[in-house]
């Protein structure tokens, strides 16, 4: 296993949930969900300054069929944007699929989640957000620990 904080994005169409893992790269954890839009990607590149990351993550979410629609495209143009701005600091497309999923049945049973009202909305996507990218980073984080290699595919080197 490489040693080194890695951080996870989760890229939507409203939000970006972010996570970071563990210098020794076991465990995944929520750090915080950023407004998509002007200023998204300089808020990255600070995180990627405060943890010393050594590489981030970006969710990849092809379809069941593991076609690429639209959300997948959008996905890569994000994570090629993100090399651009981060280099040398890899970035990597990982498979999402179905990691909101997983992260809404884990919170289902805290006692935010059943809030009622705007505030309550809110506050719940913005956690589903973060939990969303702290169940990518840890899928990615068990993947290296199994195969030995590094999961995805690196985003803007020469293939």
């Amino acid at each position: 296993m490489r040693h080194g904080v890695r951080l996870a994005v989760d890229p939507g169409n409203a939000r970006i949930g972010v996570a970071s893992s563990d210098p020794s790269g076991l465990l995944a954890t929520p750090v915080e969900t950023i407004p998509r839009g002007s200023g998204d990607l300089d808020r990255i590149a600070l995180l990627v300054l405060e943890y010393e990351a050594r590489e981030v993550i970006v969710g990849y979410p092809a379809s069941l069929s593991g076609q690429a629609g639209p959300a997948a495209r959008g996905a890569r143009q994000f994570a090629q944007a993100l090399a651009a701005k981060l280099a040398p600091i890899p970035v990597r497309l990982v498979d999402e699929r179905l990691t909101t999923v997983t992260a809404q049945g884990q919170l289902r049973s805290g006692a935010s989640y059943g809030k009622r009202g705007a505030k309550g909305g809110k506050a719940r996507r913005s956690v589903i957000d973060q939990a969303a990218a702290t169940v990518l980073l840890q899928s990615a984080l068990d993947m290296e620990r199994q195969t030995g290699r590094p999961p995805g595919e690196v985003i803007g080197e020469p293939a």
